[in-house]
């Protein structure tokens, strides 16, 4: 398998983990259907901004 295949599959789990947690989280359905949506349409980027400003109890410091 190569490089791209693995960082895919990397993606790919991390996308269903990151799926998994906004289903979990206390959010509202509505804004859970938002995150959701924006994890799958931009699925690198989604990740990385709903890991830094999704539904949870962290609060980004700035």
């Amino acid at each position: 398998m190569e490089i791209n295949g693995i960082l895919g599959l990397i993606l790919l789990l991390a996308d269903i983990f990151a799926i998994i947690k906004i289903v979990q989280s206390s959010a509202s359905t509505g804004l859970k259907i938002v995150w959701i949506a924006i994890v799958l349409i931009l699925p690198l980027i989604g990740l990385i901004i709903w890991y830094l400003m999704g539904p949870g109890d962290k609060k980004m410091q700035l």
